[in-house]
């Protein structure tokens, strides 16, 4: 870790070009004589925002196709001649690819770098000639105490035991107590609910942390710590009470509301139809472009290609690497729930042609529909279309990360006095003129939320949070899968899932780079 963390302050300080908000390279600039005025801010922030964009969308495997693959919702699939790593992970077995020691490694580097431009810059917040606007320190540094906060809140989820670090450091420190974590992500959301200014969503910058989008993440984060660990308020930070406060703000003051037709939210979906990666739903998106190339240019989506079909195409589905849907997703659907067709391709129920069974593992004959590649009438991928030499690795749709949906049934879930009020607008938007009230309660509030956000890489977290008998119950299951075109059976074991608690592998180069400071987790 100590060499990681020299490299990353490196590239702090060279690397903040890079990024698809506007701003000059800074390649001549130093720790001395940077950090001055509120240009050089700016730019920090922008560095702290490409950090964040690197680390979930080209930094190593995208957390968003790992939570579906862990999740009930989808399998590993894949080439039926790939490497078994994404079995490894779907059944929480590291004996499925037992030279795969090193599965997150690249995510853990792209993780510490983007916390560590977020500390250089929260260190170097006094020097900085403000100019006396303290409404704009305020923004910035509630920003970047966003960024920091999300990105602990992944790292802390997928691995349950990690190093905390608040301030620039190159010190080779043990894994924290998971709570002292969650202490750090509660106080920097709650700076920044409290100190980004309350505007509607329309009048921010796009791509940019709102107070909005600090509330919402905060009942995000008290609900999966008090869920998975079993407690009743968010390390002393935040009480019930007041994750709900803040969510009912959301409702009551941004401007956010519900997207009219949900297929709306989802190109692929909706194709001329498209809201827009900015419309009225979106609390907090992660932004990416198509301009990524291999010199070093990483501002695309680069995980989005895992959910694409194997090796084909169809209008206006583009070519992936084949994770699968589980057939089970599509059945619990009703008929009349518009979600359903928004968010699965239906090889046979869209009659796709599809023709590569020889090349796709655990083949389900469902794919994600929210998040894939996409092709013109032409069969031309849109990356390309739009100038990018490289469609693999320029998939451009951003990641949504809370939408208004999700604000509604968290504030329901907490117990809102208009929680079936909320609840209702949920299911109104699905079913429309078949709509039929459903009773509020925790019971179907989870359900919703199952139909509501899959293949969002929500399902999965969701499920944790009930505990880990739930969620092992819940996921385990032995099916039939074709790999290759040859029927096989698939087991995911409960026991497996158990004995990780539910988290994920350590990578070893981390370990071995520590001296055996950090401790592998419990499974893997």
């Amino acid at each position: 870790m100590k060499n990681i963390y020299l490299y990353i302050f490196c590239l702090s300080l060279l690397s903040l070009g890079s990024c698809s908000l506007d701003t000059e390279p800074l390649t001549q600039k130093t720790d001395t004589n940077f950090y001055k005025t509120t240009d050089d801010a700016f730019s920090a922030l922008v560095g702290c925002y490409d950090g964040l964009q690197v680390a979930t969308g080209a930094g190593g495997r995208g957390i968003p196709v790992m939570s579906e693959v862990m999740s009930d919702d989808c399998f590993g699939g894949g080439g039926a001649s790939d490497g078994y790593d994404l079995a490894a992970v779907d059944e929480f077995d590291i004996a499925r690819s037992p030279a795969d020691v090193d599965l997150y490694n690249s995510n853990w580097i792209a993780y510490y770098k983007a916390i560590y431009r977020c500390n250089v810059f929260l260190s170097k917040m006094d020097q900085i000639d403000w100019k006396g606007d303290t409404v704009l320190r305020n923004t910035y540094e509630s920003e970047t105490k966003f960024i920091r906060a999300y990105i602990y809140f992944e790292m802390v989820r997928l691995w349950g035991n990690i190093p905390l670090l608040t301030a620039p450091s190159s010190a080779n420190i043990p894994q924290a107590n998971p709570d002292e974590v969650y202490k750090v992500i509660a106080e920097d959301l709650v700076f920044a609910a409290n100190n980004l200014p309350a505007v509607g969503y329309s009048a921010t910058t796009s791509g940019h942390v709102t107070k909005w989008a600090a509330k919402s993440l905060l009942g995000r984060v008290f609900l999966y710590y008090t869920g998975y660990y079993g407690k009743t308020d968010l390390v002393g930070v935040v009480t019930k009470a007041q994750a709900l406060a803040h969510l009912e703000d959301v409702i009551a003051g941004s401007g956010h509301g519900l997207v009219d037709d949900f297929s709306a939210l989802w190109p692929a979906a909706s194709v001329d139809k498209y809201a827009g990666e900015d419309n009225r739903e979106t609390v907090f998106g992660i932004k990416y472009t198509y301009t990524s190339d291999y010199n070093g240019n990483t501002d695309g989506n680069a995980w989005l290609v895992m959910f694409g079909m194997r090796e084909f195409s169809s209008y206006p589905y583009g070519h992936g690497w084949g994770v699968t849907v589980n057939s089970k997703l599509w059945n619990i659907y009703d008929a009349n729930d518009t979600r359903r067709d928004a968010s699965i391709i239906g090889i046979a129920e869209e009659n796709i042609p599809f023709d590569k069974l020889n090349s796709q593992r655990e083949y389900t004959g469902y794919y994600n529909k929210k998040y894939t590649p996409m092709v013109d009438e032409n069969g031309l991928e849109l990356p390309i279309k739009l100038g990018s030499k490289f469609w693999d690795i320029s998939q451009f749709q951003d990641y949504v990360v809370i939408r208004y949906a999700d604000v509604l049934l968290m504030a329901a879930e907490l117990e809102s006095g208009n929680a079936q009020a909320y609840f209702d607008q949920v299911r109104q938007r699905a079913y429309k003129a078949n709509f039929t009230p459903l009773p509020v309660s925790k019971e179907n509030i989870l359900k919703e939320r199952h139909l509501e956000f899959a293949l969002e890489g929500v399902r999965y977290w969701d499920l944790l949070r009930q505990g880990i008998g739930t969620a092992s119950s819940t996921i385990a299951e032995t099916t039939t899968l074709l790999s290759g075109g040859v029927a096989g059976t698939k087991t995911i074991s409960a026991a497996k899932i158990q004995a990780t608690k539910g988290l994920q592998q350590i990578p070893n180069t981390q370990i071995t780079l520590s001296g055996g400071v950090l401790k592998q987790n419990a499974g893997w």
